[in-house]
């Protein structure tokens, strides 16, 4: 081993520059011709310098550090390791370790993967494609152990695109240990939509208890159960000496296998008492919804017959799943029920058990028409799970329903009303698991952009404007004297707007007409049936102008009257625009100052609560406040 100082070896490798290399340009004529694509006075041997830099990777020449990895020796330099890593900055120089003062260190990892990094610390190369799985995986591990972020990133991403069912549960397992989150995610997504393959791999049997629990309590993990719990007993018997069964036999869903596989692959493997099958058996006899598993595909409409869906139940219900959400009339386009009858009802059965969280129904609209209906869901078409009930509320055209995530395998649409006759009509259904899906109260939308608008099916059913809609198309620029408002008489009718669907509302803004300098009162209210009304705002004693901001208690909505009561020049009451929920700027950034104080708050508050049982434990599980 050499032993020039590190300022010596600095010096050195400089001299490996080749003497050919550009000198720095000068100001006369002759040096303005570069290579090109190379700015003027500015040389760039990067390439150069790395391949020469490399040269010296486990080269005992000017080397000041061994490492001895599985009893052999790799050559290193002190400074080329502490300038690319703070981890071997502290280790070798000053940090308080006594490898600082050693010219030997002895380092208990694996060969290859160490020898793999000093190459990747050296010459910023690292070959992947040419290196085994669980070489990769070791080298993931001294990547994060070492703070290589930039390499624990790359190295992430390339697991990601060679993921198959050979590598999964390594490739799983490595990512939860390096808390590698999106790499998590991304291993649970693959193995969800590769569930039985996965199941039957030998792989499946070296998997961790951490990984296999995690991958167990997906409901997106969609297999047989029965094909689960015989892996399960299998990665059990592979691994009986170092697991604890129990948390991992509590995950498996019995009630979801049928009683012979019950009696003929649970019980004679006589890992759970008669009690537990038992047990099974007695939730099966209950006819609840069972906590079933269901494929899992974000975003897609999966009521289509690409999918395998179809209509089942309904007069012309094939129109359902057609996809032609344009081309229907008052004879034809749609499917329909008799409300009267008590068992009839718009059933489509989807073509596997999919995870859902958002229908999407368009309701025959070609005029001014309301219905009202509740969407019931089941795997088995025995339970039924009601999601959404618009029983008590008016809707029209398009309905965009949202519930918590539910495995389904068939939807049933049962119409209550129809405001012009006994016939529910409905064009299109289609079903989603949507990854962003709004609040819900009590099982009302309750939104944070605006929803009184025409793509939301939001309708002015009175009011006077040249342009019927104008109060909804959000149009808050092109309007005068003659148009771009929507009005009514003092003392006679009103503005009505009638929303697609229930939503849960609790502020609104107007724009109320301001081209000259008048002023105006009115009052607000709001209704969900049209006949029972409740005054939500009341400006009757205010004289007010232009944009007008409003909150009120939050409540379901469908209908909204805007009732104008003076104008300081004539008898009209005039607004351009109306909105809900308001997208007043200050308000907004009012709402995003709370939620973040409340999610603070939230963190402090778990925080907290953890700090309080480590002290607990700390002074043998009893609280010194007590």
């Amino acid at each position: 081993m050499s032993s020039k100082s590190p300022r010596d070896f600095i010096q050195q490798a400089l001299l490996y520059s080749h003497p050919t290399d550009t000198p720095l340009a000068s100001s006369s004529k002759s040096s303005h011709c570069g290579k090109k694509g190379q700015k003027l006075g500015e040389i760039d041997r990067t390439a150069r310098f790395s391949e020469q830099l490399s040269q010296l990777c486990m080269n005992s020449d000017y080397s000041d550090v061994t490492f001895v990895v599985e009893g052999k020796k790799l050559f290193a330099h002190r400074v080329i390791l502490a300038a690319r890593s703070d981890y071997f900055r502290a280790l070798l120089y000053g940090g308080g370790f006594v490898e600082s003062q050693q010219n030997e260190i002895n380092v208990q990892v694996p060969y290859k993967a160490f020898e793999a990094l000093l190459q990747y610390i050296y010459s910023g190369v690292l070959s992947l494609n040419k290196m085994e799985t669980i070489e990769i995986l070791d080298v993931l591990g001294l990547a994060n152990q070492y703070g290589f972020l930039e390499l624990e990133d790359a190295i992430s991403s390339y697991l990601h695109e060679i993921l198959s069912i050979e590598n999964a549960c390594s490739i799983l397992d490595s990512a939860r240990l390096f808390g590698l989150n999106s790499l998590i995610d991304v291993c649970y997504t693959f193995m969800d939509r590769n569930a039985t393959n996965i199941l039957k791999d030998e792989s499946f049997k070296n998997i961790s208890q951490e990984s296999l629990c995690g991958l167990l309590s997906r409901d997106s993990f969609f297999a047989p159960e029965v094909s689960i719990y015989k892996a399960v007993a299998g990665w059990y018997k592979h691994n009986q000496s170092n697991v604890e069964i129990q948390k991992v036999l509590d995950l498996v869903r019995l009630p979801l296998m049928d009683l012979q596989h019950l009696l003929n692959v649970v019980r004679p493997s006589g890992i759970l008492s008669s009690d537990v099958i038992l047990d099974a058996i007695a939730v099966q006899q209950a006819k609840e919804y069972l906590n079933y598993r269901g494929s899992l595909i974000p975003d897609e409409n999966l009521a289509t017959t690409a999918y395998g869906a179809r209509a089942i139940c309904g007069k012309d219900a094939e129109f359902l799943i057609d996809g032609d959400t344009k081309n229907y009339d008052m004879d034809r386009g749609y499917a329909s029920h008799i409300i009267d009858d008590t068992y009839d009802c718009l059933m489509v059965e989807l073509g596997n058990v999919h995870l859902l969280n958002h229908l999407k129904l368009l309701l025959w609209d070609r005029d001014i028409r309301s219905y009202s209906y509740y969407v019931e869901v089941s795997v088995n078409k025995e339970t039924w799970k009601r999601v959404v009930d618009h029983t008590e509320y008016h809707c029209r055209s398009w309905q965009f329903l949202y519930f918590n995530d539910l495995p389904v395998k068939f939807i049933k649409i049962v119409g209550t009303h129809n405001s012009v006759n006994r016939v529910f009509h409905c064009v299109t259904l289609e079903a989603y698991y949507s990854r962003n899906c709004p609040t819900l109260v009590n099982g009302i939308v309750a939104p944070n952009k605006n929803i009184a608008t025409l793509d939301k099916s939001a309708v002015v059913l009175e009011g006077v404007s040249r342009t019927r809609h104008a109060l909804l198309n959000g149009d808050v620029k092109s309007y005068d004297w003659d148009s771009g408002y929507t009005c009514h008489q003092l003392g006679s009718g009103a503005i009505t707007i009638q929303l697609g669907q229930p939503y849960y509302l609790s502020s609104c803004r107007i724009l109320l007409w301001d081209c000259d300098d008048r002023t105006y009162s009115f009052f607000i209210e709001s209704s969900i049936d049209q006949k029972n009304w409740d005054v939500i705002v009341d400006k009757r004693n205010s004289k007010l102008k232009s944009w007008q901001h409003m909150t009120f208690a939050p409540r379901p909505i469908v209908y909204i009257r805007i009732v104008g009561t003076f104008n300081s020049v004539n008898e009209i009451f005039h607004i351009v625009h109306f909105e809900t929920p308001s997208q007043d700027p200050k308000f907004l950034r009012q709402l995003s100052k709370e939620k973040e104080q409340q999610e603070a708050g939230i963190e402090i508050q778990v925080q907290g609560s953890v700090q309080q049982q480590q002290n607990q434990q700390a002074n043998g599980g009893h609280n010194p406040n007590n």
